[in-house]
């Protein structure tokens, strides 16, 4: 007979432990493992990777045989294993996970299989020991590598600008609705702004990363420009990988340095496909490990040169090693974005592709995902929505001659103090 145990071990636990010993009881222990991805559906992406949890899984005990559950609902693997038995705790008895117990009962007796609820565990809380393990922190490795998992296990990749340490807090602990963003986007604008300089590449960023990164444990995806010179752009690689930021986007343009979204009036010019091929591809040479990305940013909607312009320079940068192409758009609406995604797909089914609502912000995520988009970011909300509200403290104080009226729009000290950490990582 088989008992079959549904479980996600991502941090394992006594609790775990009891539930493989009871299951092994009344029978042949089958573990469905739940993947990446289905894992990722209702919360944070697991600390450890399937083929991680898989190899600590099936040399516990009493484990017989691990397979993979991809959904939350144990249908299709009931359906295939036929076990006499499923064992889980009880706390699934109520709550939000009753519907699935009791869509178990229902498949298990088709063939007169049963239940087993073992009494929850006191005293575990995985919850907390996500806590301590973030209190921990992350090494560059794993920080670096979970960008490439978020993409493969999630629908889309939800990212927002960070340009400071208490930026970079927002972006690690804000949820709502059991929604979070899953990494950051260190903005040239942002940054640079923040600084009180103009957007330009001489602007020194590496401190602000430092500065996220002493602080966070989500990934990190940097705004390179165009990346400099190639021999520039090498180092920026060894540097980026080297801290464990998971990619860099650099942008198909020549020259000084101009935001994008003043468009073709700013006089800007874009590369020739040749030379930013080789950039892309002595990028790739330089980077050590396989998890790091280039990411290509095409330029060519925004100067005007359209749609085939724009697809034939990013198959050409694919070819050359991109890793994923992030296509720009100055427009209102989202219109020649979507005929560029549906497009690229055509050619490139499996490259990531990276889109930045700023202008056409009407468009949602669930529209932009289902016309390709595999990482939308939120390129600079966060210091747009300060600028505002620190203009009209100011103003407040000169205006009254006191600070009393600027309380109801400001955000409480106790909650800024709770966003930073007291120990590193949490």
């Amino acid at each position: 007979m088989i008992a079959y145990i549904g479980m996600c071990a991502d941090l394992l636990h006594h609790g775990h432990l009891n539930i493989i010993k009871e299951a092994a009881k009344v029978g042949e222990v089958v573990v469905g493992l739940l993947t990446d991805k289905a894992i990722a559906s209702y919360k944070r992406l697991p600390a450890l990777s399937y083929e991680q949890r898989k190899f600590i899984v099936e040399n516990l005990k009493g484990v017989s045989k691990v397979i993979p559950q991809d959904t939350l609902d144990y249908s299709s693997n009931l359906e295939a294993v036929k076990p006499a038995y499923v064992v889980h705790g009880d706390d699934w008895v109520v709550g939000p996970q009753k519907e699935t117990r009791d869509r178990v009962i229902e498949i298990l007796s088709e063939w007169g299989g049963k239940v087993i609820d073992v009494p929850y565990t006191d005293g575990v809380s995985s919850t907390k020991l996500h806590d301590h393990l973030k209190a921990i922190g992350i090494t560059p490795d794993i920080r670096r590598g979970r960008l490439k998992r978020l993409i493969n296990a999630k629908p889309f990749v939800r990212v927002l600008e960070v340009h400071n340490g208490l930026t970079g807090r927002i972006v690690e602990k804000l949820s709502e609705n059991g929604r979070e963003f899953d990494c950051m986007w260190g903005s040239s604008l942002t940054d640079s702004t923040a600084k009180g300089k103009p957007d330009i590449e001489l602007v020194q960023r590496l401190d602000t990363l430092n500065e996220v990164l002493d602080v966070t444990t989500k990934p990190i995806i940097v705004d390179g420009d165009t990346g400099g010179l190639v021999e520039h752009f090498v180092y920026t690689v060894r540097t980026l990988e080297r801290l464990g930021i998971s990619a860099v986007i650099i942008e198909d343009k020549k020259g000084l340095k101009r935001n994008s979204l003043f468009g073709e009036n700013a006089g800007q010019e874009q590369d020739s496909v040749e030379n930013f091929c080789y950039k892309i591809s002595s990028g790739k040479k330089a980077q050590v490990s396989e998890d790091f990305m280039i990411i290509a940013r095409v330029e060519s909607l925004i100067l005007k040169q359209g749609q085939k312009d724009a697809i034939t320079r990013a198959c050409a940068y694919v070819e050359a090693g991109a890793d994923g192409i992030m296509i720009h758009s100055r427009e209102s609406d989202p219109d020649e974005v979507f005929e560029f995604l549906k497009n690229f797909k055509q050619h490139h089914s499996n490259v990531p592709l990276v889109v930045v609502p700023t202008s056409y912000n009407k468009a949602t995520e669930e529209e932009l995902a289902k016309a390709g988009a595999n990482i939308i970011i939120y390129a600079n909300q966060l210091l747009r929505s300060a600028y505002p509200a620190m203009m009209n403290a100011a103003k407040s104080i000169l205006h009254n001659h006191r600070s009393f009226e600027t309380d109801e729009f400001c955000y409480p000290i106790k909650s800024i103090l709770k966003l930073i950490p007291e120990e590193p990582g949490r």
